[in-house]
């Protein structure tokens, strides 16, 4: 049972929606660091052009996330998840720090851009250490965040994603902005990498401030906290009283163990085996594409070679965005376990679709295409991750939560590898067809 002195603010849900724009905010600064690092492909490339960064580090970045989830996942039922998100935020603000300092250097940093010399193997492996450093922060994160929120209203899921897909426009936008204002400057390049590096750091602070002071002392945030606490669930202690609210054992439960019960993860995976498919193919498919084969098969455009590939990444993100709100309307979502998995399957069509575009297609098709693909990624990620919750109590709402967010990551991690099949052809030229710019 949870009581607290004198306060009925946790019998009364109320703030949803400063709670909504809170996990909007959360969702943003959880992939910010590292989308800056993705949306600034051609610096990385420019500076190592022999070691294809826009693949290398996305799949540097995978392993850690992946593990770092994996872990937690198994452990969720005793993990304090207060203290996960937090060290995971901090990791993230410190891994953008570790980006910003060597761009501030002139001569010590091995991972100094500041020279106009380009960069060697010691400075490539740095670069992918930062990009490690945000993978475990972000297995921190996301799966932590995935499961708090599974066990309160859907459009505080929904609206951490959005985050994290309104990220990737952010960084998109930024980009034009950075490009159009210091394309003639000197060491262009390396004050956009600053620029993004201190904009970053500025987004995981603030997640810092937002999680760890506002968020958990939101009204209807406590309210939903306390009725998982009260089903037996360990996991929101530390918000609670972080929140000035104390959770005593329910005295039911030890008179009706089964009250407090829960299925155990294996249980809930066996449960929810077409929605973990379903997360683990979405992204598979997403990440098989985006960003390596965006960055350096984008066939023939009149567009320049940087402003192409920019364009279409800011597509996806862009109606990643747009399409992860329609779930939301009632009559537009999609609660059919079996249509959803149909329509997860039927994106593989995509595959050959943009293999033709490439050889034949213009532009213009790319564009429908990579929008195509954006859209139906934040749709049905959506319906997902608010569907397969219902019908659970809090600490198994948790755990799923926790399940949907590892098969996620594992499809982006499967993703990242099948990626370099489109290398397939090339002749083994690791600059052809790809985006570089000389400032």
């Amino acid at each position: 049972m949870v009581h607290k002195e004198e306060d009925s603010s946790v019998a009364t849900p109320k703030g949803k929606y400063w709670g909504i724009f809170i996990c909007w905010l959360l969702g943003n600064g959880c992939l910010f660091g590292f989308n800056s690092m993705l949306t600034t492909l051609d610096y990385y490339m420019y500076l190592f052009p022999n070691y294809h960064p826009a693949r290398i580090i996305f799949l540097t970045y995978q392993p850690f996330v992946l593990s770092t989830t994996a872990g937690f996942t198994y452990y969720e039922a005793k993990v304090n998840t207060r203290r996960r998100i937090l060290v995971g935020y901090t990791l993230f603000f410190l891994s953008s720090l570790a980006c910003h300092i060597p761009l501030t250097s002139s001569s010590t940093s091995q991972l100094d851009v500041a020279t106009s010399r380009r960069g060697g193997m010691a400075p490539f492996v740095g670069t992918c250490a930062i990009a490690a450093s945000f993978g475990v922060a972000n297995g921190h994160v996301q799966g932590g965040m995935s499961g708090d929120l599974s066990l309160m209203c859907p459009e505080f899921i929904q609206s951490f994603y959005a985050g994290i897909a309104a990220s990737g426009v952010l960084t998109s936008a930024l980009r034009f902005i950075t490009k159009a204002a210091l394309e003639n400057s000197r060491d262009g390049l390396r004050k956009g990498a600053m620029l993004f590096s201190a904009i970053s750091s500025f987004f995981a602070l603030l997640c810092i401030v937002l999680y760890a002071f506002i968020f958990p002392k939101t009204s209807i945030v406590n309210f939903y906290r306390s009725q998982a606490a009260c089903d037996g669930s360990l996991t929101v202690t530390a918000d609670l009283a972080a929140a000035g609210i104390k959770s005593h054992p329910n005295p039911v439960s030890l008179e009706s163990p089964p009250c407090v019960e829960r299925l155990s993860t294996k249980e809930l995976l066996l449960q929810n085996k077409d929605y973990t498919l379903n997360m683990f193919l979405l992204y598979l498919l997403t990440c098989g594409i985006i960003p390596g084969f965006l960055a350096e098969d984008t066939g023939s455009h009149s567009m320049g070679l940087v402003q192409y590939g920019i364009v279409l990444i800011a597509c996806t993100f862009t109606w990643d965005l747009i399409s992860s709100y329609i779930p939301l309307i009632e009559q537009l979502k999609l609660t059919s376990r079996k249509w959803i998995l149909i329509a997860v399957v039927s994106r593989f069509l995509l595959i050959p679709a943009f293999y033709y575009t490439v050889k034949h297609g213009s532009q213009g098709w790319m564009i429908l295409l990579t929008s195509f693909l954006g859209s139906s990624h934040g749709y049905l990620s959506v319906t997902v991750l608010t569907e397969a919750p219902k019908g659970y109590k809090g600490s198994e709402q948790n755990a799923l939560g926790n399940l949907l967010a590892f098969s996620l990551l594992g499809g982006i991690f499967f993703g990242a590898i099948l990626d370099w099949l489109w290398l397939i052809g090339k002749g083994g030229n690791p600059q052809a067809n790809t985006i570089l710019v000389r400032v």
